[in-house]
């Protein structure tokens, strides 16, 4: 492990990136991201894989996989996005999340996650869960894409018993080509989602909204 330098050299900008083997290795949070679909997430054992080579399940050569050449370090660091969010002041019981990307892997199937205050507890994490069902697009050739969400009560006061605000969003590349519905993944962040934009910091303080 090293740490990279803001200007990547060309050596690193050309590093082929690779899924994380299962179960993922160093993996210190207990969550199952999928109860239901797959309870027992941590046995399941698969190699490491290049990007444009994970093997999509029931897949064949003749259905025409649209990504097929590496993806690199450089490649994934293009990837820009921007977010608005709006709260209807006449009615705060939903917000809308507007969301514009490029420079994202092309032709490829993506998700948007929501992570809300508890999900970090320590003690006792909550399950991180789509932004939105489904959360799922889709980006053209030249790794473009939008999506929209609308979420009832997404930031309720902190104040209140329970609540669990929504204070950052990712967008996951999904390397099996899959959507999971009501989970984001099978296994988690490195293994099947691959976390490409997040927030930076905790957000959305300036909202509030009821249920």
């Amino acid at each position: 492990m090293r740490e990279l330098p803001d200007e990547l050299p060309e050596e690193d900008a050309a590093a082929v990136l690779h899924t994380l083997p299962l179960p993922l290795p160093a993996n210190n949070y207990p969550v199952v991201f999928a109860p239901d679909q797959l309870p027992e997430a941590a046995s399941v054992t698969r190699p490491s894989y290049p990007f444009h080579e994970t093997p999509i399940p029931d897949f064949r050569p003749e259905d025409g996989r649209k990504l097929t050449g590496p993806v690199t370090l450089g490649d994934w660091l293009r990837a820009r996005g921007t977010l608005d969010v709006t709260v209807d002041l006449d009615d705060a019981r939903q917000a809308e999340f507007r969301f514009e990307f490029t420079g994202l892997v092309p032709d490829s199937l993506y998700t948007v996650m929501s992570l809300r205050a508890k999900d970090l507890d320590p003690d006792a994490p909550t399950r991180p869960g789509p932004l939105g069902v489904p959360n799922v697009f889709v980006t053209d050739e030249h790794g473009t894409a939008s999506y929209r969400a609308v979420l009832p009560n997404p930031f309720p006061d902190p104040a209140l018993p329970g609540a669990n605000r929504i204070i950052s969003v990712v967008v996951l590349w999904q390397s099996y080509q899959q959507n999971y519905g009501g989970a984001i993944g099978h296994f988690g962040l490195g293994g099947d989602i691959h976390a490409q934009l997040k927030l930076p910091d905790p957000s959305f303080d300036e909202f509030l909204t009821t249920d």
